[in-house]
């Protein structure tokens, strides 16, 4: 089986953002492409077909290689629930939680062993593998246990692309450490270096260029320029580091950047949206007066409920949403807004029954059980029987409260979907949640949603017989491969045996 490795000289090199566009370069040349990461610690999780649960690169990758994404594309994931705690995914099936202390010596044996047989089911259905890499693969003291990097190279034969991001200073000194840190059979795999994140005049690099290529023996295949990008190319990407603020826009709309936020990419679609503007909020900062305010998902969400109240996040939501405003959560926030969370087993680290955040009358029990599945549905809000498309992914099983607690009638809710478990509304249509990821990714239903918005700010309404947010994914993956294709020369990479 070919396979081309991609590896960093340090985490946030672009190498998501290079396998990504070599995904799709690649298969516009007529090849069957798979994109693979052999382990993955991730915020953000993507729901295949059949269920398992992979980091959402690896399927913004499989979509790029024009396929379905699998469990196979990232079989050990790692999902951080705590400073030093995971929840450990592997083959798409959750099999524990653990410490960094005790991750290697109870998982690495069984984590490679899942590598191993999905290099081989891939190697069945695909013509070329694209490797993506995790951190340094020349870290001394998490070496002997890497499931991403040499290990994997190693065991394809694959030449290996050496990436450096030249925006952070010290890329040339990054390379050479990285390369001679490499054992020598690890460093006979790599092939050629790409400098990534270059701004300025490529010929005032190029002495550094000509000096790199020199010392190493490897050649540059590229430079690849500053890419602007509107989708999380990295998964650790910061939310710190994403578009900022456009000027023109109608809305503003604020997502809380709880300590364990996971799958932001829900949010994606709402960041490119020209007439919205979307701010990440600390639980520490002032909560202003934006049009919508959003919850989103978490790994822990009893913790970050706490961190909610302590820092007075909690009181400005809840005064916001009694004053009319508009308030949404999604998965782990919707289990926020509702009466009351347990975990009566710990099993997101916070034993015990806590009160919610009171905007929904609902009650969530954290157990052991996980549901991971798609999911397809008719709306209810805020417009009558548009089809929406999603996924769940959670641990907490909601059920709807009748009356507030203290027993007097409270406003009517109703179901945001045909299927009632999803989410619900109140009669205001201001304050709902559900449990469905990727809900803004259907572009009818989204702009229904923000012509509610714009409606309440006396603002005209947007088209909303648009497509779905996959096909201006699909012309931003097109831009991002051509932009890499004509910067990067990939020929003494494909001519390797």
């Amino acid at each position: 089986m070919k396979a081309i490795m991609v590896v960093g000289t340090t985490s946030h090199a672009g190498k998501s953002l290079l396998v990504t566009a070599l995904c799709r370069i690649l298969s516009r040349r007529g090849w069957r492409v798979a994109p693979f990461k052999g382990q993955n610690m991730a915020p953000n999780a993507y729901v295949t077909a059949n269920g398992a649960e992979i980091g959402y690169t690896q399927a913004v990758q499989a979509w790029a290689a024009g396929v379905s994404p699998q469990a196979e594309m990232n079989p050990v994931l790692l999902k951080p629930q705590g400073p030093t705690t995971s929840q450990v995914i592997i083959k798409g099936r959750p099999v524990g939680q653990t410490t960094t202390t005790h991750y290697y010596e109870t998982y690495f044996e069984s984590g490679w062993q899942a590598v191993q047989e999905s290099l081989s089911r891939l190697g069945q259905d695909f013509d070329l593998l694209i490797c993506e890499g995790d951190g340094n693969p020349a870290e001394i003291d998490i070496k002997q246990h890497d499931l991403a990097n040499m290990r994997i190279a190693l065991a394809l034969n694959a030449p290996t692309i050496l990436l450096a991001d030249i925006h952070r200073g010290g890329a040339f000194a990054h390379i050479v450490g990285t390369l001679e840190l490499l054992e020598p059979e690890e460093r006979a795999l790599v092939k050629g270096i790409v400098i990534n994140k270059f701004s300025g005049q490529k010929s005032l690099l190029q002495p550094g260029i000509d000096w790199i290529e020199k010392r190493t023996g490897i050649p540059v295949l590229g430079v690849i320029p500053w890419i602007d990008s509107a989708f999380p190319a990295e998964d650790s990407l910061s939310l710190m580091e994403r578009p900022t603020e456009k000027q023109a826009a109608d809305l503003n709309i604020a997502v809380i950047r709880l300590p364990r936020i996971s799958n932001f990419t829900d949010f994606d679609p709402l960041e490119a949206e020209p007439s919205v503007n979307v701010k990440y909020l600390s639980p520490k900062d002032d909560l202003g007066h934006p049009d919508a305010v959003i919850l989103p998902g978490t790994k822990t969400a009893i913790a970050d409920l706490l961190i909610l109240q302590r820092t007075g996040m909690a009181e400005a939501i809840q005064n916001y949403a009694a004053a009319g405003g508009t308030v949404l959560g999604i998965c782990g926030g919707f289990q926020l807004m509702g009466q009351m969370l347990a975990d009566p087993e710990g099993l997101e680290g916070q034993e015990g029954r806590f009160r919610g955040l009171s905007i929904l009358p609902l009650r969530t029990v954290i157990t052991q059980n996980k549901v991971a599945r798609q999911r397809s549905v008719s709306s209810k809000f805020p417009q009558e029987g548009l089809p929406v498309n999603g996924y769940e992914i959670h641990h907490g099983r909601t059920q709807l409260v009748m009356t507030p607690e203290g027993g007097e009638p409270g406003p009517k809710f109703h179901p945001i979907f045909d299927d009632r478990s999803l989410g619900i509304v109140d009669e205001t249509e201001s304050l709902w949640g559900t449990y469905l990821h990727g809900i803004f990714d259907n572009g009818p239903w989204r702009r229904a949603w923000l012509n509610r918005l714009r409606q309440q700010r006396g603002l005209g309404s947007l088209p909303t017989g648009i497509a779905n947010y996959r096909e201006q994914r699909d012309a931003m993956l097109n831009d991002l491969a051509n932009t890499v294709e004509q910067y990067v020369n990939l020929d003494p990479i494909l001519t390797q045996p």
